[in-house]
This record gives C-alpha cells, sequence and structure tokens, in this order.
C-alpha cells in the first residue's frame, strides 16, 4: 500500500494485535522449556521467539540441547494458551471499534494454527470480524518470510501493493516488508524502535489506528 493509497485489505496478526495472549503464551511457553531442561524466562521467550511459528522455536531450542524434544510439546502449548486465554478472554483494548473502522477487507494471518485462531478469536467475540484465517501451517516458511502474508493477499485476490499489514513482532514487520507489504507496527508490548528500524510505521494504542491511517493518506 503506497502512501495516499486506502487498502483494499488489512490483514492482522492475531496475539498482541487482537487477543492479549503474549503474557500467558511467554510464560507457558518458559515454563515447558525450563521443564524439559531449557531454562529460559518469559522476557527472553518475548525477546527470541515472539511472532515466530513455534515449530521453528522449537527446532532451535533442539539444536541447542543437542537432542529432540517431546513431538506433543507443541499441542500441548497450544491447548494451555487456549485454556488460559478462554478462562479470562482480554481482547486488545479498542480493536474491534478499531477494525470496524478502517477502509477495506479484514482478514487474519498468523503463525498459530487454524484451531488455535477459531477458538481465541471466538472467545474474545471477535471472530466475526474477518473472512479467512490464515496460518503459517498452510506455507511453506513462516514469519520472518514473506509467504504467509503472500498467500493471504494471493487467496482473497488482492495484489501486495493494496494490502496493508498491522503487526507487533518484528519477525512479522520484516515479513510485510519482504512482502512488499506496508505494514503498522502495534508497539503497546513491544518496543516501538525494534519495529520501526524494521520498516514499520508505529502505534501505542488501538483506538489512534484509524486516524492514522488517515493521516497516512491525507499526506499523499
Amino acid at each position: 500500500m503506497a502512501v495516499g493509497m486506502r487498502p483494499d485489505l488489512v490483514i492482522f496478526d492475531c496475539d498482541g494485535v487482537l487477543v492479549d495472549t503474549e503474557p500467558i503464551s511467554n510464560r507457558l511457553f518458559a515454563e515447558m522449556l525450563t521443564a524439559e531442561g531449557y531454562p529460559i524466562d518469559p522476557a527472553t521467550v518475548m525477546e527470541r521467539f515472539m511472532g515466530r511459528p513455534t515449530s521453528e522455536s522449537i527446532r532451535e531450542v533442539e539444536q541447542a540441547l543437542g537432542r529432540p524434544l517431546p513431538k506433543d510439546l507443541p499441542a500441548r502449548l497450544e491447548r494451555r494458551i487456549i485454556d488460559a486465554f478462554k478462562a479470562d478472554p482480554r481482547p486488545v483494548p479498542g480493536v474491534r471499534e478499531a477494525a470496524l473502522a478502517l477502509p477495506g477487507r479484514r482478514c487474519v494471518a498468523s503463525s498459530s494454527g487454524h484451531g488455535y485462531l477459531r477458538e481465541v478469536l471466538a472467545a474474545a467475540g471477535l471472530a466475526d470480524l474477518f473472512e479467512r484465517m490464515f496460518s503459517s501451517r498452510e506455507v511453506a516458511r513462516g514469519k520472518p518470510a514473506p509467504d504467509l502474508f503472500l498467500h493471504a493477499a494471493a487467496s482473497l485476490g488482492v495484489t501486495p501493493e493494496r494490502c496493508l499489514v498491522i503487526e507487533d513482532s518484528p519477525a512479522g514487520v520484516e515479513a510485510a516488508v519482504a512482502a512488499g507489504i506496508a505494514v503498522l507496527g502495534y508497539a503497546a508490548r513491544t518496543s516501538a524502535e525494534a519495529l520501526a528500524s524494521r520498516g514499520a510505521v508505529t502505534f501505542d494504542a488501538m483506538p489512534a489506528l484509524p486516524g492514522l491511517l488517515a493521516g497516512l493518506v491525507a499526506e499523499a
């Protein structure tokens, strides 16, 4: 999406952008990796693995350990995150209103699996906002590769330059830039500098999103 162009398709990341799951997922992943003999804290999990597919993060840990982790660890982690979130569902404040105020169609493109996306977005009351949900499990490479965003755009018949991505992770911003898609970086829990250095225009409150986009369009 060139500056001055209203997007035909807005592609949202899920965790941290639509639902406030990052504290839950970082804590649980840290607990499970530590229990497997790989001591790590939630802050380090966030710094190293945020936005990336769990399978890729686990491969990195396995290389460091020199042995495989239990094959069911990703499924157990996903289930624990879903259950914890459903017990106390927290959509990102203002995200529903912000999404509805944006121009263009809306979809989700996330490193999480389809079942996870359906459950957490339904629990948060957000599932009805999106015409499709795309998972990195549909493509060969997850974020920071561009595959997922390119797949989402192509599946919905929209060219990358007519899309806009909303992301909160450095890996996600890198993926959008690599796909040739303009990206706005939500910096409520992430370093704005880290997102901006990778090519995002940043903001730190969802209610500001429609005005930010309108301002960028008006600059042209």
